[in-house]
């Protein structure tokens, strides 16, 4: 009977036993692999440094990538300013040359005078002009000045400066009048304005 006794004591848990045993406690504490997690139980959330870090890298790397697309806008803008710049300045220079080739025949005179309306001076500018180039080369288009090496009508230094206003700038007396005007026109403004240089300094 004892032995049956102790059996049973074995088997129950006494009610009034101040703790279980700790293999027991872990054992019910952890749910079997694969189990859904208990009702009320909370995910570990993302610490608020780590939050916070995340947050501050996506910022910066928004901004950086407008920074780029606004570099890249202002590089095509750029280049499409030039563009345009450089197209304005072609057909100016093919609209000059063609005015330049449709001028009356005749005289290196003739066709200086016929082409000053293209630069914005009258008629009344050409006695200057006509000064001006005839003291330089007396309008001979293959004056040569064998000390300085300039050439032609309007006397360019070099001469092959004239290859801008046509391939024929050796021989052509509108190639090289068209030329000639344009450099008074950016250096002096005007013929007159030319040939006061010319007379106080000797050389325009």
């Amino acid at each position: 009977m004892a032995a049956g006794l102790a059996a049973g004591l074995a088997i129950v848990w006494p009610v009034s036993a101040t703790a279980a045993p700790a293999s027991l406690l872990a054992h019910r504490a952890v749910p079997a692999a694969g189990a859904a997690e208990p009702p009320g139980a909370v995910a570990p959330s993302t610490p608020p440094e780590l939050a916070a870090d995340s947050a501050a890298s996506a910022s910066q790397h928004v901004i950086l990538v407008a920074r780029a697309v606004a570099a890249h806008r202002l590089a095509q803008e750029q280049a499409a300013t030039r563009q345009r710049a450089e197209a304005q300045a072609a057909a100016q220079q093919a609209a000059a040359q063609q005015a330049a080739s449709q001028a009356a025949s005749g005289s290196p005179q003739q066709i200086a005078l016929s082409l000053l309306g293209n630069y914005g001076w009258s008629d009344d500018q050409f006695s200057c002009l006509n000064s001006l180039w005839t003291e330089e080369s007396d309008w001979d288009v293959t004056a040569s000045n064998p000390s300085s090496g300039a050439y032609g009508i309007p006397q360019a230094l070099p001469g092959s400066k004239m290859a801008s206003a046509g391939p024929d700038w050796e021989t052509d007396a509108t190639t090289q009048i068209t030329w000639g005007l344009q450099y008074i026109q950016d250096t002096y403004g005007s013929p007159c304005a030319a040939w006061d240089h010319e007379e106080a300094d000797g050389w325009y």
